[in-house]
């Protein structure tokens, strides 16, 4: 992964002063996310749109966390309830008309009333920036000669659209031109503006109320805001990222695209952090899945949120596993299914086509083939035969199938909740347990076998007569 470059070496300072002056500076955020998101050709606010199981706009939400913001307030739409919901508890402030980013962030005056700190500018819908990448762009602002404004830059393959940075190489910032009110020679600029931008509070919104729509777009841009601090005297300054970190996404093409990058992110850490991949690209990571050191996946195994996975757990191919807490050592797959409520124990097994639902799976336990274990307890050592269910919904309840430990249940078992199967158990195969079992006992529930002889010689020859029968009377 390729990390920005600082581009001002008078911003430079060392990791310890760095980290001693953001946290003595206090820090604030401004989230726009007033866009409608049109190209997503969707119900759902464009912000709202997963990443990796959560909210994109969460994804930077829990960034600022991470570098201490005192104050983050989210810039919204009208009929945009649905976010104020997905980012409460914090604060949100309402863009009335869509009147530029300028105006979007004027939008923040009265949640920033009296905040006098840094500011930073970020976007819902371009959620992949790195705390190392605002760390360093406060940083930038906070060093000599003290910019301010600080404007994320980057350099992508093909600059499109993108409005310019013009300034020097020593990271000096003296406009941004967009990119229609461009010349040639500005356009020919490979130097790109994000829109992300860590500016001085005691000065941005004087230098806001300076900002006109006298543009193509009849908007006010929030870039006008470099040309005017340099107007009345005040440095300005950009430093780079990767083009990776600025992915906006503006349609379903741009999601997929967002989503591969966090993806790539996630499987790297854990990998680093002693996680065996056969094939990393076919695991699909949540941002939260938690793993212990030697956890072994195979290919095509997938996380939702909600995951932790302990030491030495082994993970089989195909596997879909989301809200679930697997203990150290055990085994899962292929083709397991852990849903939301599963706990399985140290050296359980959880196998082939087995679902698990809102269950306890105890140390040591196995079910290893084609069974559903739903609302369930499965004491220790015990064994759970192929084709075994829990009955555990009657069409109205969901009841408790508690199994003892050491209890073995027969193949295709239909064990019907409530119902406790005792220690030490034995089930028949084939068996409908409707009644609680006693520790040690045999429970067998299953038709007498009866068997006549000869009968199979008759059954074909009346089958063959008849078939002969529906032939002639078709003809």
């Amino acid at each position: 992964m390729a990390w920005f470059v600082l581009r001002d070496p008078r911003a430079r300072a060392t990791p310890d002063s760095n980290r001693r002056t953001m946290i003595e500076t206090a820090t604030a955020a401004v989230i726009l996310s007033a866009g409608k998101g049109t190209r997503m050709k969707s119900d759902l606010a464009k912000v709202l749109h997963p990443l990796a199981g959560r909210p994109m706009v969460r994804h930077l939400i829990a960034t600022l966390d991470a570098v201490r913001a005192s104050r983050t307030v989210v810039v919204v739409g009208p009929d945009m309830e649905s976010v104020a919901e997905a980012v409460a508890p914090l604060p949100t402030a309402l863009q009335a008309e869509q009147r530029g980013t300028g105006d979007a962030v004027k939008a923040a005056r009265e949640a920033l009333a009296g905040f006098a700190g840094d500011v930073l500018v970020l976007y819902g819908d371009t959620p992949l920036l790195t705390v190392e990448t605002l760390e360093r762009m406060l940083a930038a602002r906070r060093g000599a000669p003290h910019p301010a404004v600080v404007v994320l830059g980057f350099e992508p393959e093909d600059p499109a659209e993108y409005g310019r940075l013009i300034g020097g190489p020593d990271g000096a910032l003296d406009a941004i031109v967009e990119y229609r009110e461009a010349d040639a020679a500005q356009r020919a600029i490979g130097l790109c503006n994000s829109g992300v931008m860590a500016i001085d509070g005691a000065v941005l919104f004087d230098l806001l109320d300076a900002v006109t729509d006298d543009n193509a777009k009849g908007e006010y841009y929030l870039t006008d805001i470099v040309a005017i601090a340099r107007a009345r005297g005040l440095p300005c300054a950009y430093v780079m990222a990767p083009v990776e970190e600025l992915v906006g996404v503006n349609s379903r093409a741009d999601l997929a695209v967002a989503e591969r990058i966090l993806q790539d992110r996630l499987r790297a850490a854990a990998m680093a952090g002693g996680v065996t991949m056969l094939d990393p690209e076919t695991v699909w990571l949540s941002h939260d899945t938690g793993f212990g050191r030697d956890v072994t996946i195979q290919p095509n195994v997938f996380f939702g949120p909600g995951v932790a996975i302990g030491d030495g757990v082994t993970i089989k191919a195909f596997s879909h596993i989301e809200g679930a807490c697997v203990a150290e050592d055990a085994i899962l797959g292929p083709y397991a299914r852990l849903r939301p409520g599963s706990e399985i124990g140290k050296a359980a097994h959880i196998g082939n086509f087995v679902e698990v639902k809102a269950a306890v799976v105890e140390a040591g336990a196995k079910a290893n083939h084609l069974s559903y274990i739903g609302d369930a307890r499965i004491g220790a050592g015990a064994n759970i035969g192929a084709g075994t269910i829990t009955c555990n919904y009657d069409g109205f309840t969901k009841s408790l199938t508690d199994i003892g430990a050491g209890a073995f249940i027969g193949s295709n078992s239909a064990l019907v909740a409530p119902v406790k199967i005792g220690a030490r158990a034995i089930v028949g195969a084939g068996s409908t347990i409707t009644r609680d079992v006693p520790a040690d006992a045999l429970s067998v529930a299953r038709g007498a076998q009866k068997d006549t002889e000869g009968w199979a010689p008759k059954f074909r020859a009346r089958k063959a007569k008849e078939k002969t029968a529906r032939k002639k009377a078709s003809s």
